[in-house]
């Protein structure tokens, strides 16, 4: 391994789980001293939890996906990977770095590159497409892989899942062992409130890479608390399948977050013993979808349980590998 990322090894390691911590970076009209400010409280929160790493997204307006109006008006933020080396340094951590690359031609999107790795020192990256197909696409998402690759930075390099696009064209598993052969080594889910699409999707993917002989990848299943109507509207507005069941759960309830925390726990359960059987690593990404103090605080709570439940869940799956052996 050239100078690459720490990441991979815990990746390999099918015995334990990988545990994130998911994060925006301020706004852009935020002072950049402030900024730093920020990064320390976001790292001081977490400070009482067992985490690998932490997922600092890269935030696009994605009007052209849905007529519907954005819930929260949409604010640029600083860039992405001035925030992830930020934080990097301040934690000691692993921080994966998301990039849209929507707006890029390959010559930006190589600059992009070059100076993610020597300028901020970035080595985890996660690339995203467009939202939508009525988007004038200028740098396939292949081509961005392509870059990556070939580059002479030994970058670790992630994709995302979208387990509701499975449901649509029951074509998602498909799609992993695609951008693998692109040069994918681990995914990452939208945020998860429909638990049977990400087990359809699941299953297929764990199937077909047993009947194709190749190693599945890791997937790193993301929650999100909701406490609020705003919320929600906006987890919906985001693509996210929330079944009217759940919706009416949450929005009825005495204590909308603390309820939507139950509902992640649960859904985290029944994915988990749906996929038991194919030896799937897998991993979590707790987010918080607002900066709503309630929100972020509940988010914290949300990953203790369900990181105690994944570790649950694959002590049980090494078990089961003990007595098959």
């Amino acid at each position: 391994m050239k100078n690459g990322s720490e990441l991979r090894a815990r990746y390999n390691d099918v015995n334990r789980g990988v545990y994130f911590i998911g994060t925006t970076p301020p706004k852009s009209d935020t002072p950049i001293e402030q900024v730093s400010i920020i990064a320390d409280k976001l790292l001081e929160r977490v400070s009482d939890i067992d985490f690998d790493g932490l997922i600092v997204y890269d935030i696009q307006n994605e009007d052209s996906r849905t007529s519907k109006p954005r819930p929260f008006p949409f604010k640029s933020t600083h860039d992405p990977r001035l925030y992830s080396s930020l934080l990097q340094k301040k934690s000691n951590r692993p921080v994966i770095t998301y990039k849209s690359v929507v707006q890029s031609n390959s010559d930006d999107f190589n600059q992009w590159a070059n100076e993610a790795w020597h300028e901020y020192g970035i080595r985890d990256i996660v690339l995203v497409g467009s939202p939508s197909q009525k988007n004038n696409i200028s740098l396939p998402l292949s081509d961005a892989y392509n870059t990556l690759v070939t580059s002479e930075n030994d970058f670790f390099i992630g994709g995302i899942t979208i387990a509701e696009r499975h449901a649509n064209k029951g074509n998602e598993h498909a799609k992993l062992i695609e951008k693998h052969q692109q040069g994918c080594n681990f995914f990452i889910s939208q945020a998860i409130y429909n638990a049977q699409a990400t087990i359809d999707m699941l299953t297929r993917y764990a199937i077909e890479c047993q009947q194709q002989g190749i190693k599945p990848q890791r997937i790193i299943l993301t929650f999100s608390p909701c406490g609020s109507k705003k919320t929600l509207e906006f987890i919906e507005w985001l693509g996210v399948s929330v079944p009217e069941a759940t919706s009416l759960r949450i929005l009825n309830a005495e204590r909308p977050l603390y309820e939507s925390i139950r509902i992640c726990s649960n859904t985290l359960l029944q994915i988990l013993d749906a996929v038991l059987p194919y030896n799937l690593p897998l991993g979590l990404n707790i987010e918080s979808l607002t900066n709503r103090k309630e929100e972020i605080d509940g988010s914290i709570l949300l990953y203790k349980l369900l990181r105690s439940t994944m570790d649950n869940y694959l002590a049980k799956q090494e078990l089961s590998r003990l007595f098959t052996n």
